[in-house]
């Protein structure tokens, strides 16, 4: 598995003639298309066909998870859970980040828009949820695209402060283990705070006796689906 990033095209074009003898600045404009390529899982409701669209759950794994075999998605969240026969009322879209890299904003934008194209989405349904690295990427994809979600769940992540400024309307329910050394508490508690501080609403739970793993404990909660299916996205007056 790997995401690829290649230029198709690249052109600048320059409203004046610029030579080796000016001493004005001349401007430019960079004219590109970027090509994405993505392995991901893809989960459908076994009643798919029965509805004209359905809520999209966005999962996004950790770091042990990277690199080129899909069958390491399956070991943590609802790709585990499906895989082990569970149903879910939602289409599950679950990517696999490459080695030694992050989750990108922009890449992931670029598969929810192929997948909304292709499968019967409903998009003001739309969840992201991860968990550690994926915490991470669940956050900075909020503030890349924050009127694009109906809710987030960021599960033992963190991200920088400012971001919450872009997505203080979202629905935000953050899960953290009280003795995680991977990732410390305080980073999903600055998050949630900077959302308060901002005029948001978020939820925090910390699970008191959980270190990293608090993810088991979350997706394995009927009550944190629930909660989800009852998140749609705001509609701009």
């Amino acid at each position: 598995m790997r995401t690829l990033i290649t230029f198709l095209s690249l052109m600048a074009v320059a409203s004046a003639t610029a030579t080796a003898d000016d001493s004005t600045q001349t401007a430019q404009r960079l004219d590109a298309q970027v090509k994405v390529e993505m392995d991901y899982l893809l989960a459908l409701p076994k009643d798919y066909d029965k509805q004209d669209s359905w809520p999209l759950i966005l999962f996004l794994h950790g770091a042990g998870e990277r690199g080129d075999d899909l069958e390491l998605v399956k070991m943590h969240g609802p790709p585990k859970l499906i895989g082990e026969g569970k149903d879910m009322p939602f289409i599950v879209v679950s990517p696999q980040c490459p080695k030694n890299v992050w989750w990108e904003p922009i890449e992931l934008s670029a598969l929810l828009d192929q997948v909304i194209k292709k499968y019967k989405v409903d998009e003001d349904r739309i969840y992201v949820t991860g968990l550690s690295m994926g915490g991470f990427g669940t956050w900075e994809l909020a503030a890349f695209t924050p009127d694009r979600f109906a809710a987030i769940a960021p599960i033992c992540g963190g991200g920088e402060k400012y971001w919450t400024r872009r997505f203080v309307h979202l629905p935000v329910w953050a899960f953290h283990g009280a003795k995680d050394t991977g990732v410390l508490p305080e980073r999903s508690q600055s998050m949630v705070d900077a959302l308060k501080k901002q005029g948001g609403n978020p939820k925090l739970t910390i699970y008191p006796e959980a270190g990293h793993d608090a993810w088991t404990e979350t997706y394995n909660n009927p009550d944190f689906y629930k909660w989800l299916l009852e998140q749609k996205r705001e509609q701009k007056q």
